[in-house]
């Protein structure tokens, strides 16, 4: 009798402090949290709770990495973990997850202690389920946990194995010349590997139809960084449409070309960087200080100018095999159809940023040391 009058009170409290989710004031919200503090018998139904609010964003299309981003923008640290765990917790009973939601769980933050007081905790908990409740649906770009999924594949492809590695070593040696090559290498690998596929679709047409990705891009710089983007998921026959609310991209296109282009991606992102930190420095060694207009313009310079890059390189390598033009052009009319289908309602962004001349030249020729010339020679 008493186990029954427990979870009857339970209940009672979270359907009372969960009407604070939907309200306007945080008034409510203090409220609210008294109520769950002074019950320690709700904790299992609100905690349960919470992972019906991750459950139900997956159905809306949002994947652990969007909520994991979304969190760490609107709310603070003892959030995100507290989300983590929900997300933990909600994922751990499916056989078999999603492609790529593994390596999304693998990053989520590590499981830290709670508030000290019940009060604290519960307002915790409160903040972040109004997060949760409010977020709108998104297009989804791939199954959720407890859909039927396509078989597993057998380790990463031996085509990206390379190209990771090849773009780690971009990122870690000390000679731009070097990375250079060793990333000139790795866009005409995507390149050729766009074109094997091609050609097998040319010879025995395949049921698949171009998937979508969804990219982090977060400030500062946001919109430079969403055009570099851009600019890789274009030159390797992707599209790339930013939600600029939510702090990411959503790239579009065959599977087999979309893991190369978030590589190839956070690899020039980090170079750019590396290199953007570089030109300050000299910049101020020579008694100029640099503002933010400087380093967006230079992000801006170096995604404009390795997109015209990035995109020669495919052109080359597609020349080399004229007859599968037709092929390639067949697959990029999909992929704009499927962009069309998921994005009805696109529009083009003006660039918002401050014109700092040095910044953009400096951006060029980051851009060019970052370029592809795939018959230069590297430094040993």
């Amino acid at each position: 009798m008493g186990r029954e009058e427990h979870g009857v009170s339970g209940g009672t409290t979270i359907d009372k402090a969960f009407e604070a989710l939907y309200a306007s004031d945080d008034g409510s919200l203090d409220t609210a949290a008294s109520l769950l503090a002074a019950d320690p018998g709700a904790d299992a139904e609100r905690d349960r709770r919470g992972e019906e609010f991750v459950r139900t964003l997956w159905i809306r299309g949002w994947q652990p990495a969007d909520l994991v981003r979304t969190a760490r923008r609107e709310l603070a640290d003892e959030h995100v973990r507290l989300l983590a765990g929900l997300i933990r917790a909600e994922t751990a009973r499916y056989e078999r997850l999603p492609h790529r939601w593994q390596a999304q769980i693998d990053e989520l933050d590590a499981a830290g202690g709670r508030p000290a007081d019940r009060f604290s905790q519960a307002t915790t908990v409160l903040e972040l389920y109004r997060l949760l409740v409010r977020l709108p649906r998104l297009d989804a770009v791939g199954p959720v946990p407890g859909e039927a999924l396509p078989p597993a594949a057998a380790g990463e492809p031996r085509m990206l194995t390379r190209i990771r590695a090849l773009l780690a070593k971009a990122e870690a040696t000390g000679y731009p010349e070097e990375a250079e090559a060793l990333t000139a290498k790795a866009q005409e690998l995507m390149a050729r590997h766009s074109l094997d596929e091609a050609t097998l679709a040319a010879g025995a047409p395949s049921p698949e139809t171009p998937g979508a990705i969804r990219i982090g891009v977060e400030p500062p710089y946001e919109q430079a960084k969403a055009i570099l983007l851009d600019a890789v998921a274009t030159a390797n026959h992707c599209r790339a449409v930013w939600n600029e609310v939510y702090g990411f991209s959503t790239v579009v296109g065959f599977e087999a070309d979309l893991d190369p282009v978030e590589l190839l991606y956070t690899s020039l992102l980090v170079q750019g960087t590396a290199a953007m930190t570089r030109a300050e420095a000299e910049q101020r060694a020579g008694g100029r200080k640099r503002t933010k207009s400087f380093r967006q313009s230079f992000l801006l310079a170096y995604a404009n100018r390795l997109g015209d890059r990035l995109s020669a390189t495919s052109r080359r390598v597609a020349a080399e095999a004229p007859t599968l033009l037709p092929a390639l052009a067949s697959r990029e009319v999909a992929v704009s159809a499927r962009t069309d289908e998921l994005f009805p309602e696109t529009r083009a962004t003006r660039v918002r940023a401050a014109w700092d001349e040095a910044g953009w030249n400096h951006g060029a020729t980051a851009a060019d040391a970052a370029g592809l010339h795939p018959n230069r020679p590297h430094l040993p």
